[in-house]
């Protein structure tokens, strides 16, 4: 599973960096993903993670890296989609935020499982979305610091598409993907932590 995970992710990476739209968004847009793959790395041996959530992530980092590439405004799926679907904008960055939600969720859900934080599945589930939108809060947050620091340049970055409820409707996508995750994935997940010696859930 390692050298396929990997496989994906390299080839990924390396074709978005070819003729990238513009490279420091590109830049800004794919560091969480190499971030990520760092700190996977460096705890692989000591807190292994189950493979859907390893998979959960490579889906993560994917959209996060096709985004970079196009930038989020300029995904040319989702250009197709606009008349299908009567949209006035290019929506792949509210799939990106989705997968903000979607996938730190289970992450959240892993970690507290696995470190047994909160014992009540009601609580957990309470502590898991107050994560993702904390998470997603403070991305936003990110977005404005970069934005200060740019000034125009940071459009592109940004994605707003002169949207004004963009940062409201982002996070109100990262909860709809916590809560999605939650709903869909919980059982999945629990067979999967069942086979860790010591987990409980």
């Amino acid at each position: 599973m390692k050298t396929l995970w990997l496989s994906i992710f390299c080839i990924t990476l390396v074709w978005s960096a070819i003729d990238a739209h513009d490279y420091p968004t590109w830049a800004l847009e794919v560091a969480p993903a190499v971030i990520g793959l760092a700190v996977m790395a460096c705890t692989y041996n000591s807190f292994r993670l189950t493979s859907l959530l390893y998979w959960l992530i490579l889906a993560h980092c994917i959209v996060l890296i096709v985004g970079g590439h196009y930038t989020y405004a300029e995904v040319p799926l989702f250009d197709y989609l606009k008349p299908v679907f009567g949209w006035e904008r290019n929506n792949y960055d509210k799939l990106g935020h989705f997968m903000q939600g979607f996938v730190p969720a289970i992450l959240a859900r892993e970690i507290l499982i696995r470190k047994a934080v909160v014992a009540s599945g009601a609580w957990r589930n309470l502590f898991v979305i107050s994560i993702c939108l904390a998470f997603s809060a403070f991305y936003e947050m990110l977005e404005w610091w970069v934005a200060l620091a740019t000034g125009t340049a940071s459009e592109a970055f940004l994605g707003t598409q002169g949207y004004i409820w963009d940062t409201q409707s982002d996070m109100g996508m990262a909860l709809v993907g916590a809560v999605a995750a939650l709903l869909v994935l919980s059982g999945l997940h629990d067979r999967q932590l069942s086979r860790i010696p010591g987990t409980r859930t």
